[in-house]
């Protein structure tokens, strides 16, 4: 879908994972296991595993995510699979740098949304997100049943808080999600950095 650069925007969209909170499998695996060995052997049975985007997609629960990893580890290791599913996100290191950029957005007056492939554990994520209470609207993919970069889940963002798709940039740190975004006729950036992106900003004519 061919975008407007003449059309003014008015809405950021930021993905959350790698933009507003680092997610890091090795990390987390590290925090709940005491060897380099025992952290690689776990994040490849959880967060390196083909099943957790099944996960994010709402298509299995995570006591079953726990059950298929657990299939994969040494019984000793359970213990540590069963802390790391009940605790890892409280682990998630804040990008404190976007999420003032949003903080300044919002004061400035754009929209700014989340749209995030992630799993119903987002309840308890967003509450590590300090710009979450700014966020004028989200969508997540475990409760859409649409992942990015389908189309669809960007389009189901807008049609909810009623937003025009050119008016919209989205942000995010993966580059085939940028592309779905651009097939939804958004304007869309690949984050690499907070700096980096109000630079952009600023480019395309936002003033905050």
């Amino acid at each position: 879908m061919a975008t407007s650069p003449d059309t003014p925007i008015r809405n950021v969209i930021f993905d959350m994972g790698g933009v507003l909170l680092d997610f890091n499998g090795p990390l987390f695996s590290r925090i709940f296991t005491g060897t380099e060995e025992d952290a690689a052997a776990l994040d490849a049975a959880l967060f390196s595993s083909p099943a957790w985007p099944l996960l994010d997609a709402g298509a299995i629960s995570e006591d079953t995510m726990e059950r298929m990893a657990r299939a994969r580890l040494p019984e000793r290791l359970w213990p540590n699979l069963r802390e790391c599913m009940a605790h890892w996100h409280e682990h998630q290191p804040v990008v404190a740098e976007t999420n003032a950029l949003v903080g300044r957005l919002h004061a400035a007056g754009y929209g700014c949304h989340l749209l995030s492939n992630a799993g119903t554990r987002f309840w308890r994520q967003k509450d590590r997100i300090p710009s979450f209470p700014l966020m004028d609207g989200w969508a997540v993919s475990a409760f859409e049943r649409l992942m990015k970069p389908d189309p669809a889940i960007y389009l189901a963002l807008c049609n909810r808080y009623g937003l025009d798709p050119e008016s919209c940039l989205f942000v995010d740190d993966n580059a085939d999600n940028v592309a779905g975004a651009r097939v939804a006729g958004m304007r869309a950036h690949r984050f690499t950095g907070a700096q980096e992106l109000e630079g952009h900003l600023k480019g395309l004519g936002l003033r905050f």
